[in-house]
């Protein structure tokens, strides 16, 4: 390649570089409050599964294979319910913040979209977070590790169907990050 040309070839590297840097900024500008916590709340969903379906498979392993409760398994189930308490946090700040979200008017109710995003999918997350706090709970209290890992298993297993069942009413993807 000439010299020319490999000079041109550069700075036009170096400007596809900086429109996308400029552009990139610019976007993050526009970001309001809704549209960062939107992106957080569709995001750390994926933290709050892994970890629940983490601690289910430990539970099935432990409840099937008569093995003890460990402290690891202690952790991972504590982990997964105070991921599903954050999780509902950022959900809590984004039900203030988001367009979707109307008055519990006949309108609204009458709004397929407006009543799902106002009423059925943080009561139904809200279920889903009881019965994983409801199921540590229980696991504490319990003394025989099968028992233990049993509460973990039905519990957070019940929560997942909860959840699973919740994010397909939306008719948003499961996989990937809402926009």
């Amino acid at each position: 390649m000439p010299k020319h040309q490999c000079i041109c070839y550069k700075k036009a590297q170096k400007t596809h570089a900086l429109i996308f840097l400029v552009y990139s900024q610019q976007n993050f500008i526009d970001m309001n409050a809704y549209s960062i916590f939107k992106y957080l709340h569709s995001g750390f969903r994926y933290v709050v599964l892994i970890l629940i379906l983490v601690a289910i498979i430990q539970a099935l392993v432990g409840y099937t294979g008569k093995k003890p409760y460990t402290e690891g398994n202690r952790k991972i189930n504590l982990f997964a319910m105070i991921s599903a308490h954050t999780q509902l946090l950022i959900g809590f700040i984004l039900y203030f913040l988001s367009p979707y979200v109307k008055d519990f008017s006949k309108a609204t109710m009458q709004d397929t979209e407006a009543r799902y995003w106002t009423v059925e999918h943080w009561s139904m997350m809200l279920f889903a977070i009881a019965l994983i706090t409801f199921g540590h709970i229980r696991s504490k209290k319990a003394t025989l590790p099968e028992a233990k890992h049993r509460a973990i298993l039905l519990f957070y297993v019940l929560a997942v169907v909860v959840i699973v069942a919740a994010i397909v009413q939306s008719h948003r993807p499961f996989f990937g990050i809402s926009a």
